[in-house]
C-alpha cells in the first residue's frame, strides 16, 4: 500500500465546529494509525467570506485538540498559478472548453427546463464535439471555462463508509472550473490540490458526496490517481434534527472556555459515528491504535451533551489534584479571585470534583473558599429554622476550641444535634448555607476544615 496521506481542508469562513473537528480527528487518526502524513489545507477561494481571524480560529481549535499537522497549512489563494496551469493543460487536451453563455441565457434556459419539469442543467451549447459547428465567440463576453464531462458510462467508487456508489455520467453537466475573471472554482482546486499533495484517502462530511463524481472525472482528465473516499454521516442534535447553533454547535474553543478537557472532547468525538466494540472510554493513543474506516457507521451520529458532560467528569476525576488545580486556578484568576489567600486549591478541587462535570462548575464550587460569602436569603429561610438557631449558636461556641480536623468537627456536630434533639440535616443544612451559600456540598465537616477556623467563626457570628 502506498504511504497514507490524508488532509483536512476547511474553509476559513468561521470557527472550527464539532463536525469539522470530527473530520479533522478521523483524518489525523487514520494517518497516525498507518504511519502516514496529515496535511492541513486552507480552502480560502471564497475571498468575500474568508478571513485571517477564521484561519487562526481553525488553527487554534486544532492545536487545542492536539491534532498537529505534518505539512501545511497550504492556502489555495497562494496556488492560483498552479490551478491556471492545470486548466491550460485541460484546454490543450480537450477536456475543458470556453463557454460564452451569458447569465441571462442561463436563466432563460433554467426557466424553460423547470417549465418542462426537467432537471436544470447546462445544455452544452458551447461544448466542442465531432461534427458540431460552434458559433463565433462574441468579442464582448469574457468566457468561463467548463469541464467536458464524459457523456457515457458511469463514474463509480467504493466509498469506505457508504459502500459502492455509481452515478451515470449523463446525470452530470459540464461544470464551470474557471470563472469569467479567470479564478478557478472549488471543485477544480480541490482536485489539483489532492493530486499535487498525493492525498491517498479523502475523509470528509457526506455533504460532499455529490461533488465526488465530478472530482473523480476531473482527476481522470488530469491524469491523476483517484484517492479513496470516506464520507462521514452528518451529526444530529439531541432532538434528532441536524446539529446547529441552537443545539450548542459552537466553536471547539467554546468547549475550552466552558471548562471541558481536551481528552474528553477527543474521546467523545471519536465515538460520534465510530466504535470499537462496547468501549466508551479510551485514551487518544488507544483510539489511534484501534481506528479504522470499516467501523465508521453510515447512519447519522447523534450529539448527546449529557454524555459529553459524563465523559468530562470522568477525565476530571482521573487527573491528579495538582493538575486539576492548575486548570482551575486561571479560571478563578480571570474572575479576580486570588487563590493564594485561602486554603490549598488542590484540597478544594479534590473535595468538589465528584460533584463537578466541567472546570467552570468546579471553579464555581470552590470559589466560596476564597471570597466573602453572602448567604442566599431564600435558602436561609428554607433551612434556618427557629429550632436550629440555638444549636448553631452552641456549635459556633464549640468550634473555637475544637481540634481543626474533620473527625473532631464531625463529633462536635453530632454532639450538638444530640444535645438539642435534632436530626443531622437540621444543623448541617443551615451550616452549609451560612458558610458556603450553597445548600448542597460535600461532607460539611470537610468543608468547614477547608474554610478555616477564623472565617467559620466570622461567618457564623455575622449571620446568627
Amino acid at each position: 500500500m502506498k504511504p497514507v496521506r490524508t488532509r483536512f481542508a476547511p474553509s476559513p469562513t468561521g470557527y472550527l465546529h464539532i463536525g469539522g473537528a470530527r473530520t479533522a480527528l478521523f483524518s489525523w487518526a487514520f494517518a497516525r494509525r498507518h504511519g502516514g502524513t496529515f496535511v492541513l489545507r486552507i480552502e480560502d477561494t471564497d475571498v468575500a467570506r474568508s478571513t485571517p481571524e477564521a484561519v487562526q480560529a481553525i488553527i487554534d481549535g486544532m492545536n487545542w485538540l492536539g491534532l498537529e499537522h505534518d505539512e501545511g497549512p497550504f492556502y489555495q489563494m497562494q496556488r492560483m498559478e498552479r490551478y491556471k496551469e492545470a486548466i491550460q493543460q485541460m484546454l490543450a487536451n480537450g477536456t475543458a472548453y470556453y463557454c460564452y453563455t451569458t447569465r441571462e441565457e442561463l436563466d432563460a434556459l433554467r426557466a424553460e427546463q423547470e417549465a418542462k419539469k426537467e432537471k436544470p442543467r447546462y445544455d452544452g451549447r458551447w461544448r466542442p464535439e465531432a461534427g458540431k459547428i460552434l458559433p463565433t465567440p462574441p468579442a464582448n463576453i469574457p468566457p468561463v471555462i467548463r469541464f467536458k464531462n464524459p457523456k457515457d458510462g458511469v463514474v463509480a467508487w467504493d466509498d469506505q463508509v457508504k459502500g459502492r456508489i455509481e452515478i451515470a455520467n449523463g446525470e452530470l453537466d459540464d461544470l464551470i472550473i474557471a470563472r469569467a475573471d479567470g479564478t478557478p472554482t472549488y471543485n477544480f482546486c480541490v482536485c489539483v490540490d489532492d493530486w499535487d499533495m498525493g492525498i491517498t484517502h479523502v475523509i470528509r462530511g457526506d455533504d460532499h458526496v455529490n461533488n465526488t463524481p465530478r472530482q473523480i472525472n476531473i482527476l481522470a482528465a488530469l491524469g491523476a490517481e483517484v484517492p479513496q473516499y470516506a464520507h462521514l454521516s452528518m451529526i444530529l442534535g439531541d432532538d434528532g434534527a441536524k446539529l446547529s447553533k441552537r443545539h450548542g454547535a459552537v466553536s471547539v474553543m467554546q468547549y475550552d472556555e466552558d471548562g471541558f478537557l481536551t481528552e474528553a472532547v477527543i474521546n467523545y468525538l471519536a465515538r460520534l459515528g465510530w466504535s470499537h466494540g462496547d468501549d466508551e472510554v479510551f485514551s487518544r493513543q488507544q483510539f489511534v491504535e484501534w481506528f479504522d474506516l470499516d467501523h465508521i457507521t453510515a447512519s447519522a451520529a447523534q450529539f448527546n451533551t449529557e454524555k459529553l458532560l459524563w465523559l468530562n467528569q470522568h477525565y476530571m476525576k482521573q487527573l491528579p489534584a495538582a493538575e486539576l488545580a492548575a486548570k482551575v486556578k486561571p479560571r478563578l484568576a480571570a474572575r479576580g479571585i486570588n487563590t493564594d489567600a485561602g486554603p490549598s486549591l488542590e484540597n478544594a478541587v479534590a473535595l468538589y470534583v465528584d460533584r463537578s462535570n466541567t472546570l467552570n462548575v468546579l471553579a464555581d464550587a470552590v470559589e466560596v473558599f476564597y471570597t466573602t460569602v453572602t448567604p442566599n436569603p431564600e435558602l436561609l429561610a428554607q433551612h434556618l429554622s427557629d429550632e436550629a438557631r440555638p444549636a448553631l449558636v452552641d456549635f459556633a461556641a464549640g468550634i473555637a476550641n475544637v481540634a481543626w480536623e474533620a473527625p473532631a468537627i464531625n463529633a462536635l456536630i453530632k454532639e450538638t444535634v444530640a444535645k438539642h434533639g435534632l436530626k443531622m440535616p437540621k444543623l448541617a443544612m443551615p451550616l452549609r448555607v451560612l458558610l458556603t451559600g450553597q445548600a448542597q456540598t460535600p461532607s460539611v465537616d470537610a468543608v468547614i476544615v477547608l474554610i478555616g477556623r477564623d472565617k467559620v467563626i466570622s461567618l457564623l457570628g455575622g449571620n446568627l
